[in-house]
């Protein structure tokens, strides 16, 4: 089974960053689809990030472009979540998800089976 532990999370002001770490371990397969969602209360639970660890494509919501970044760590099988220019509205458990490509595409993060548990972001 695959293992993803999430870590990083804390509380920040307006404007500040943060780094998350999602540390895999467990996968059977040589590539991965990894991503970042979060779910703040009361709200629906978005993707906000995704790396196919093979290419090292990427993908971000449009609500999150240019402010955060996801990158690998091949040697360390850990994928990074940089957030910058951080808005109260990041407010939110910030989970690790991953599952495996189908042919190279990589679905919705929100939709990964494998999920870590979570670390929570908080900007004031």
């Amino acid at each position: 089974d695959v293992q993803l532990v999430e870590s990083g999370g804390g509380s920040v002001q307006t404007g500040g960053s943060l780094k998350l770490s999602c540390a895999v371990s467990g996968y059977h397969s040589e590539y991965w689809c990894i991503g970042w969602l979060r779910q703040a209360p009361g709200k629906e639970r978005e993707g906000v990030a995704r790396i196919y660890t093979g290419s090292g494509n990427t993908y971000y919501a449009d609500s999150v472009k240019g402010r955060l970044t996801i990158s690998q760590d091949n040697a360390k099988n850990t994928v990074y979540l940089q957030m910058n220019s951080l808005k109260p509205e990041d407010t939110a458990m910030y989970y690790c998800a991953a599952d495996a490509p189908l042919k190279g595409y990589c679905g919705r993060p929100t939709e990964f089976p494998n999920r870590g548990q979570g670390t929570q972001v908080t900007v004031s």
